[in-house]
């Protein structure tokens, strides 16, 4: 058997191969009459997925609050209305999966980068209030390139967001998600904290490496604290932040060795989005190197994510050790049917789903 295609055990969650979907964002919500709220778009987005073969797809960020969405069409889980739709998203991907998929999301907050625009509206930057903007927050007034300068963080704040990543949980739990990710890369409101090239806080929030870390595992404690321990539970982060004075493999090697130790069961592996002068060497895998290095030296599970867009790419991943699994982005919104079609280059007989059947590939697609 391919090694892309051997199960996996995360606690109770099993996931029948490593091929997984990667968090992201549509920014297709109706800011106007359900703002954050989840609706058809997400529902055949995230479905196709299903369809398509995937053993894990993990939605898009949701916000834990409405201030932590990255724009106004931004998905939310901070109320009961969204938690429904949610709730309908989940129970198709349980129902269609070809592969018994599973469904977690990924809970965020966007801090400094929040209040945008979104990419197809035709404008950049940050969006006022008269666009449906609002007053941003960070953990020091320190504007991202381009974007409003946020308001420096109370100690109540910081309280306020760990505690509304708990309820978010919560909600995801009685939605039915099977795993959570904490979003803790890409620039968004954790990774700041982490990264001393934009917290410059001297309390206990910042200061040293504990100190920016405090933020991420605040959170992971208080998640972990409300969902059962039966569920894994994720953490995206960026392992290196691509520029001089920030965040790199040493620090992140670290985090990812303290968030095991708070009960994370698995480190999603990407880098960049804290600067925007950022010098990101990319290429086919360039991220394996991160991952493979924190799964080595923190002891940890990891995902790998990045310009993996073949299935002997993403099986080279897994086989030499360089990853646990492998979350598939642009290519999968190439060809949502990725992961059917991965099986059969790689020689491995998956089950398609019963109305698909007739057209099971015996040669070549």
């Amino acid at each position: 058997m391919p090694a892309l295609f051997q199960p996996l055990q995360l606690r109770s969650l099993e996931l029948q191969h490593r091929g997984w979907v990667s968090p992201m964002c549509q920014y297709s919500c109706d800011p106007d009459d359900a703002p954050g709220v989840p609706n058809d778009w997400h529902l055949m987005h995230l479905g196709s997925f299903a369809v398509g073969g995937a053993a894990l797809i993990l939605t898009e960020a949701a916000a834990v609050n409405a201030g932590g969405r990255i724009s106004p069409r931004d998905a939310g889980l901070y109320n009961d209305e969204q938690a429904e739709a949610w709730e309908r998203v989940v129970s198709f991907v349980h129902r269609h999966g070809a592969a018994g998929a599973k469904i977690g999301v990924q809970l965020a907050h966007a801090g400094r980068k929040a209040s945008t625009y979104w990419p197809f509206s035709g404008r950049s930057g940050s969006a006022p209030e008269s666009d449906g903007g609002w007053t941003t927050v960070g953990p020091s007034p320190v504007a991202f390139d381009g974007y409003a300068v946020p308001v420096e963080m109370t100690e109540d704040q910081i309280n306020g967001v760990i505690g509304d990543f708990a309820a978010a949980a919560g909600r995801a739990v009685d939605a039915g998600f099977d795993t959570i990710e904490i979003h803790g890369a890409h620039g968004y409101l954790l990774h700041q904290f982490q990264s001393p090239l934009i917290n410059m806080r001297t309390d206990s929030w910042g200061g040293d490496e504990t100190g920016r870390n405090r933020l991420t595992l605040a959170v992971v404690d208080a998640v972990r604290a409300v969902i059962p321990e039966s569920m894994p539970l994720l953490l995206r982060i960026s392992a290196s932040d691509w520029a001089e004075g920030g965040v790199d493999l040493a620090a992140s090697v670290h985090l990812a060795r303290e968030a095991a130790g708070h009960g994370v069961d698995l480190i999603d592996v990407s880098s960049g989005g804290a600067v925007a002068h950022q010098q990101i060497k990319a290429g086919p895998g360039y991220q394996t190197g991160f991952s493979a290095a924190i799964r080595k030296e923190a002891g940890v599970a990891t995902g790998t994510v990045g310009l993996l867009t073949s299935a002997g790419q993403a099986e080279h991943a897994v086989a030499t050790g360089q990853a646990d699994g492998v979350l598939i982005a642009r290519a999968a919104l190439r060809d949502p049917h990725w992961w059917l079609r991965a099986a059969f280059e790689l020689g491995h007989d998956m089950a398609w789903p019963p109305q698909y059947e007739r057209a099971v590939p015996r040669r070549s697609f």
